[in-house]
């Protein structure tokens, strides 16, 4: 299929004035892009490309075949509306030496864990950077609120020495981060938007509770207990950057050091 047979289809005189010139393969955005490119009097974007091919009444002459994943069915087109800032953040850049470098116990970072069925809850993880040892729990929404009550919960029943800092991404459910500095004195930081290595420590830890709990999983059916036996899992495991000792260990010894 030539661009010179869709614009036959399409009737678009835009795609038509560079036919002449180009041969078979482009994709609509690359039509779209040199038709911008060339200065074309009739642009069409590729957008309305798409549009055409998917056509109820032109479904039947299977266009599709000829894009680049030639799917028969186009698929959800999602527009994310764009977020406000977290009000009182403070970047990640600012984060000192000792909590990036792991030198210092009591720094942490947080995720909240989704699943594809969204009103069965989430799971909260926190993760601490220096041992990797973790604490998590189940909560029923994903609201401000709850996360941080949830993490005040979490870690309030720690000595303040094992609760220095915790490091998020922009998720709206960390809006009420200003509470934990409140209530149990923890620092907040915020990672770059888009930039999930930032928090390489907890990254790693949900991918292995994503082991035991895929995002298909029914939260519904899992316990706060059943959470908590794969966290404990992952605490008594043996690791490398511990010199093999378990999280549990590590974290229990730097513990006793604060007390």
């Amino acid at each position: 299929m030539t661009i010179l047979l869709w614009a036959e289809q399409a009737k678009v005189p835009a795609i038509r004035r560079i036919a002449g010139k180009r041969s078979a393969g482009w994709s609509p955005e690359q039509i779209a892009g040199r038709l911008r490119l060339d200065g074309a009097d009739h642009k069409v974007s590729a957008e309305t490309i798409y549009r055409y091919i998917y056509r109820p009444k032109v479904h039947a002459k299977r266009l599709y075949r000829y894009l680049p994943f030639s799917k028969a069915k186009r698929g959800r087109r999602y527009f994310k509306k764009k977020r406000d800032p977290i009000a009182g953040r403070t970047s990640i850049h600012e984060r000192p030496e000792a909590a990036n470098s792991r030198a210092e116990f009591g720094h942490w970072e947080g995720d909240l864990m989704l699943f594809r069925n969204l009103g069965e809850g989430n799971i909260l993880t926190l993760v601490e950077r220096k041992t990797r040892f973790v604490m998590g729990d189940k909560q029923y929404t994903k609201t401000a609120d709850e996360t941080a009550n949830t993490i005040i919960s979490q870690l309030g029943q720690l000595p303040q020495q094992a609760r220095k800092s915790i490091t998020f991404d922009n998720g709206t459910e960390f809006a009420k981060h200003q509470n934990l500095t409140d209530q149990i004195g923890v620092k907040t930081w915020f990672c770059d938007p888009h930039s999930p290595w930032q928090r390489g420590s907890i990254e790693n830890t949900n991918g292995i509770i994503r082991r035991d709990m895929p995002r298909k999983t029914h939260l519904r059916l899992c316990t706060k207990k059943d959470v908590s036996d794969v966290i404990a899992a992952i605490n008594s495991t043996p690791r490398k950057c511990l010199g093999f000792k378990t999280p549990a260990e590590a974290f229990l010894n730097q513990i006793q050091c604060c007390t």
